[in-house]
Formats: structure tokens, C-alpha cells, sequence
């Protein structure tokens, strides 16, 4: 994997006149180290619709400076960004080819922009001699590699956190440029602003779409931004980030269920094929994640037990186990992920909100069409975990238990569809399904744990090992399963409330 770093900066303008004042009034800077000028010249690279820009992501190959190379950066919050670095090479490094894969598909990337930059570098020193952060004037000249060859030219002022500093440090260095009148930019890197200052054209941004109105408008946005956070989640779930595989199975499941749900909407003769295909995305997903889940339980209770009931080498068992399955299904994940079939997903998702396969009720106003396909999914639920609650104790009653945890997840992802147009009716019915979901899962995440143990407690024994902890380990779970059945009843008579669906104007 490339070398990565967390990169926190801040812009501000500057002309050719303007002078840095002085730094070493600024708290906690003792020096003020000035390194001369660097000449760097960077090719940034982008599809010719630029789609890499529109996701505020940075491509680009540079020469000169102490950092030459390919470079790509992933944004994190307002001035953070995630920047990884590949040797020069004369073509696209493999690792951020397959970073990409998401949003460039089979689209060439082509050189867009070409940015010569004079830097002139000033370090902020510590009294140790440590750096605390880089000050850069930077003169800018930008010529658009496509689309007429225009050029721009500007001078800024960048100040970049050494690696690990505090970012209140930069909120010390902004009051002494404000002081001196140097404000912040309003451009958030220096790509956006030669691809605005150099554009033949304006093109249209997220920002841009018209405000939902009807139904349709509705339900497109939320499939919209599910198939968007797909995409996004992308590089992260194959740079293996706290969480990705999870947020990105969630979002395919939660594009999945509003389809199934809004078929009133969207015609089902287009959108269950697409259905069929998240559904599989999301089984794929699950290798990962199921995995992730259960390694966290089992070593959470493990922990968790007194060290007079832990017999033989238990910790080195689970970790072996848990090494061997995890290493397994992230190789199989990344798989999925370069397949051609995730891919055509991804050209499906793009057609669908291209060309939506609206019906007739789309164009009626939300607060008719939505309630009524929220309380559906809602007599669904309800008849699942009534009919889990008729069954004594046993697998035919968790079956049916997990069964109602899909259920629940439909009429939750149902309301935070609807939660645009219906308001805190919606929020408050889809937090109350929240809760039975989450009930819910962690029996089920029980169910599956107590599988697990058993095997480990086989493979204990035929290796001559104690099988005592998997066995109180395995009880355990069966204790906790048995509190969550208790709790049932009373977490649904909270969500099944007359009051709370009646509340959705449906």
C-alpha cells in the first residue's frame, strides 16, 4: 500500500506584494526558519468529465521539492485531507489505479491541469528545534491542459501542520496573518481553483439539483446518495479503514431496501435486477464484516472473564482463527471489488438515476405516497415478531428473530427515506425501529458466536487442549440471547405505538 499521511492545512490569500508578517510573535514559536524557494511543477490527472474533481479528489504527478511523485489525496473533513505518495513513475501507480477504480470505471485519466509553482518555504520552530508548521507563499501559474489551453495566475499563502501537531496551532497562526490583513481563501485547493479560473464552461454540481418536491424527487435523492456513498467508500474499504467494510454494506443495503420498499415509485421490472446485484455486493460485504464482528465479541468476552476461568492457551487459539478467516475474506473483498461485476453494478446504479423508472405515484406529493410504504413495511415487522413470539425458546424461534431484524431494518431505512419530507414524525419512528434492529442484532450476533465457540471448543479438544473457557464463553452468549428475548416485548410495545405511526400522516 502507498505511503500515506494526514494532511491539515489552510489556505489564504495573497498577491504578489503581500509580506508574511512575523511568525515568531506567534505562540509557541521560538524560530522562524526561511529554506528558500522550491520550483514544483504538477500534472494533475482527471476523466475528461472530471469526475475525480467533483469528489474533491486529487490526482497529480509532481516534480521538484523534497516530495516528488504521484500523489493522491482523499478528503477527510474542512482542510484535512489524506495524502498518499508513489514513487515517480512515467505511468499511474497500480495501488492508486485500483483506489480509483470506483469513480474513473473505464474512463481514461488524462492530464487536465498543469500547475508551476514558485514556493517559498518558511519552517515555524519549536524551542526544540522541532517543526510545528510549514509556511508556504506560493506564486501560481495554471494552464488547462484540455478544453482551449487557458491560463490563470495566482499568489497564496498555505500553512501546513508538521505531522501530529495540534490543529489549534494553525487557529494561532491564522489570528497573525488576520491581523496583518491576509484572509482565508475561498478556494479549497489550488486544482479547484485552476479548474474554476481556467473552465470554457460552468458545469453543473450537486449543489446545483433542484430541491425534492414530489415522491419521487424523494426516494431518487436517498438512492442517489446511497449509490454516492458506495462509490466513496470504495478506496477506504481497500485502504482497510476503521469501519468501511461496514459503512459500505450498510449503504448498499440501505439502497437496497428503499427500492424494494418504494416500488410504488420506481418500477420494480428495472430496479429488482439492480436489487438482485446489491443484494449480492452486500452478501460479499458481509464476509468482511461478519468476520470483523465476531473477532470484536469474542475477544470483548473474553476479556471479559475472571483469569481463574481461562484454561490453556485460549488468547493464542482465537487469534489464530480469527487471523486465518480475516485474512481470507479481505483478500476476497479486494476480489470483489476489482470484479467485473461490481462494476457493471456501479454503471447500473449510474443508469437508473440517469434515466429513472418513475410510475405514476411519483409525481404525487410525499406526504401521501411515503407514510404509506413506511407502514408497510411496518405490518411486516409486526407480523415477524409476533409470529417469533408465539415460538418457544429454540432455532426455530431465532430464525424467526432474525428474520424480524430484516424486517425492522426495512421499516427503518424506509423512514430515513421519508425523513426529508416527513419531518420528526419519521425521525422518531425510525429511531424506535433502531432500537428493535439493534435488539435484534445482537441476538442474532449471539446466535452466530455461539457457533463459533463450539467449533473452537472441537478444535481445542482434538488438538489436547482445555475446552473449559469456549465452554463458559458459550454460555455466556446463551445468557445474553436469553436477556434479549426478555427485552423483546417491551422495546416493540415502545415501537408499535398507535400514536407514533399515526404521527406520519399516513
Amino acid at each position: 500500500m502507498a505511503d500515506s499521511k494526514r494532511e491539515i492545512e489552510r489556505k489564504y490569500e495573497a498577491t504578489t506584494e503581500t509580506r508574511l508578517p512575523d511568525l515568531s510573535r506567534v505562540a509557541g514559536v521560538v524560530a522562524v526558519a526561511h529554506l528558500g524557494v522550491a520550483e514544483l511543477d504538477a500534472v494533475y490527472y482527471d476523466t475528461e468529465d472530471l469526475r475525480l474533481a467533483a469528489d474533491s479528489l486529487t490526482l497529480r504527478r509532481r516534480t521538484g521539492g523534497g516530495d516528488a511523485g504521484w500523489h493522491l489525496k482523499f478528503p477527510v473533513a474542512s482542510g484535512i485531507r489524506d495524502e498518499l505518495r508513489e514513487p515517480l513513475s512515467d505511468t499511474l501507480p497500480r495501488p492508486f489505479a485500483g483506489l480509483l477504480r470506483s469513480r474513473v470505471r473505464d474512463r481514461a485519466l488524462v492530464p487536465v491541469v498543469r500547475l508551476l509553482s514558485a514556493r517559498d518555504v518558511h519552517h515555524l520552530l519549536d524551542a526544540d528545534g522541532a517543526l510545528l508548521a510549514e509556511i508556504s507563499v506560493d506564486r501560481v501559474r495554471a494552464e488547462r491542459l484540455t478544453g482551449g489551453g487557458a491560463t490563470a495566475a495566482w499568489t497564496e499563502i498555505e500553512a501546513e501542520l508538521a505531522d501530529d501537531g495540534d490543529p489549534a496551532f494553525l487557529d494561532a497562526v491564522e489570528h497573525r496573518l488576520g491581523k496583518a490583513g491576509i484572509r482565508p481563501s475561498a478556494s479549497p485547493s489550488k486544482l479547484a481553483r485552476a479548474l474554476a479560473e481556467t473552465a470554457p464552461e460552468r458545469s453543473t454540481s450537486p449543489a446545483d439539483r433542484p430541491r425534492p418536491r414530489t415522491a419521487g424527487d424523494h426516494v431518487l435523492a436517498y438512492v442517489r446518495h446511497q449509490a454516492e456513498a458506495i462509490v466513496a467508500l470504495d478506496p477506504a474499504v481497500r485502504r482497510d479503514l476503521p469501519d468501511s467494510v461496514h459503512q459500505m454494506r450498510v449503504a448498499t443495503r440501505r439502497l437496497r431496501s428503499v427500492l424494494r420498499t418504494y416500488r410504488k415509485i420506481l418500477d420494480r421490472g428495472v430496479t429488482d435486477p439492480v436489487g438482485d446485484e446489491l443484494k449480492w455486493l452486500a452478501a460479499e460485504l458481509g464476509v468482511d464484516r461478519d468476520q470483523e464482528v465476531l473477532d470484536a465479541r469474542l475477544r470483548a468476552r473474553l476479556d471479559g472473564l475472571p483469569r481463574t476461568l481461562v484454561l490453556g492457551p485460549v488468547r493464542g487459539r482465537l487469534r489464530i482463527w480469527s487471523v486465518a478467516r480475516r485474512n481470507g475474506s479481505r483478500r476476497r473483498t479486494v476480489a470483489v471489488l476489482d470484479g467485473k461485476r461490481y462494476l457493471a453494478l456501479l454503471e447500473s446504479l449510474d443508469t437508473l438515476l440517469g434515466a429513472p423508472p418513475l410510475l405514476p405515484a411519483a409525481s404525487r406529493a410525499p406526504g401521501c405516497a411515503l407514510p404509506r410504504a413506511v407502514l408497510k413495511e411496518y405490518r411486516r415487522l409486526a407480523a415477524r415478531v409476533g409470529h417469533a413470539l408465539e415460538l418457544p425458546p429454540g432455532h426455530d424461534r431465532d430464525v424467526a428473530l432474525h428474520e424480524a431484524r430484516k424486517a425492522a431494518k426495512r421499516a427503518r431505512y424506509a423512514a430515513e427515506a421519508a425523513r426529508p419530507a416527513l419531518g420528526r414524525p419519521a425521525r422518531r419512528f425510525a429511531d424506535r425501529m433502531k432500537a428493535v434492529q439493534s435488539l435484534l442484532g445482537d441476538h442474532q450476533d449471539s446466535v452466530v458466536a455461539r457457533e463459533a465457540l463450539r467449533t473452537l471448543a472441537v478444535q481445542a479438544h482434538a488438538a489436547g487442549e482445555p475446552s473449559f473457557t469456549w465452554g463458559v464463553l458459550h454460555g455466556r452468549e446463551e445468557a445474553a440471547a436469553e436477556a434479549r428475548e426478555r427485552e423483546l416485548p417491551e422495546v416493540w410495545e415502545r415501537a408499535s405505538r398507535a400514536k407514533l405511526r399515526a404521527a406520519l400522516g399516513g
